[in-house]
């Protein structure tokens, strides 16, 4: 199996929520760089680092038979040639049940390396209940 080359970080990022949404262990695990340092961060969760933990964790999740679904809002990027970092509220939808939980902040980290975009940190935790406070829309971009 050849490996996607992906152009932006912004590619990775879509391929990562997109594989989350569908539950697909192999394709959220392509993103990943191969490098040993890489960091996931769940939610209350401790600090995984290597591809394996990383994997596990994921496999854990998914096998869970627990059907979530991601809508991202409030995106903030900043960015260089070589790196990007990525600040999204994720809006968790259960399948099978109405509304949406409070969201999560997520931080993710992707690096340029040989083999294009991938993702080197995936960090998520609650966000605090203070209302009002994500009411701007609008995805913003720093350089």
């Amino acid at each position: 199996m050849s490996q996607v080359l992906y152009a932006s970080a912004e590619d990775v990022e879509n391929a990562f929520y997109d594989a989350f949404n569908r539950g697909d262990l192999e394709a959220l695990m392509a993103l990943w760089s191969e490098t040993d340092d890489v960091v996931c961060i769940h939610p209350g969760g401790s600090r995984l680092v290597g591809l394996h933990a990383i994997r596990e964790s994921w496999k854990q999740l998914f096998g869970s038979g627990l059907r979530l679904r991601l809508k991202l809002h409030h995106g903030i990027i900043q960015s260089s040639p070589m790196l990007s970092v990525r600040s999204v509220l994720q809006h968790v939808v259960v399948e099978g049940e109405d509304g949406m939980s409070p969201p999560v902040i997520a931080t993710n980290v992707y690096a340029r390396g040989a083999f294009g975009w991938r993702l080197v940190l995936h960090h998520a935790s609650p966000a605090p209940d203070i209302e009002g406070v994500f009411d701007e829309e609008a995805p913003r971009i720093v350089h």
